[in-house]
């Protein structure tokens, strides 16, 4: 029995699908970039810009994840699936994989501003929520980037097949926008 909800008959994702895609993928690799990067700012201003800013992307990333999570239930076209047996499985299992770290990493970028207490463009603080336990703040600090590297590692896992999919040129690539 097929599922009602899957098209038959087209070739592509529809355009608010491709461009959540491609918007989540920008953000992610921005947002490990910057936090990678945060502790090169010089003290003071540079480093509270920065933080604010990855901070402002990681809000951003939040709700494009909420908005991308309710489309794809709700309104975004689902399409027949690109492969069979092992290599549909592994498909599924990366990208279930991938939004669940996507989750991880932005659950832990909110922990990570309250338990540090920063300080937003030098607008407003977030009260810390234990402001002398370094142990709680190290800890959440490091979880929030061991889940944003497993991200990167599996999401460029994920463009390396896209990249196989391109060299094929079995039209899989196309279905989010690139190729013919």
């Amino acid at each position: 029995m097929s599922d009602p909800t899957v098209t038959q008959t087209a070739q592509r994702y529809d355009s608010t699908t491709i461009w959540l895609h491609w918007l989540t993928a920008a953000l992610v690799l921005i947002l490990w970039l910057l936090g990678t990067n945060i502790d090169w700012f010089t003290r003071g201003d540079p480093r509270v810009l920065a933080r604010s800013t990855h901070i402002a992307l990681g809000s951003l990333l939040a709700l494009l994840l909420c908005w991308r999570i309710v489309w794809r239930a709700t309104r975004g076209r689902r399409l027949r699936a690109a492969e069979l047996g092992r290599l549909h499985a592994a498909a599924t299992l990366v990208h279930l994989a991938l939004y669940g770290l996507v989750v991880c990493v932005v659950v832990l970028g909110i922990a990570n501003v309250w338990v540090r207490g920063d300080n937003i463009f030098n607008l407003f603080a977030v009260p810390a929520f234990d402001p002398g336990n370094r142990a709680l703040r190290g800890r959440v600090e490091d979880l929030h980037a061991q889940f944003a590297d497993a991200l990167l590692i599996l999401a460029l896992f994920h463009s390396a097949a896209g990249a196989w999919h391109y060299l094929r040129r079995d039209g899989v690539l196309a279905r989010m926008g690139v190729g013919h």
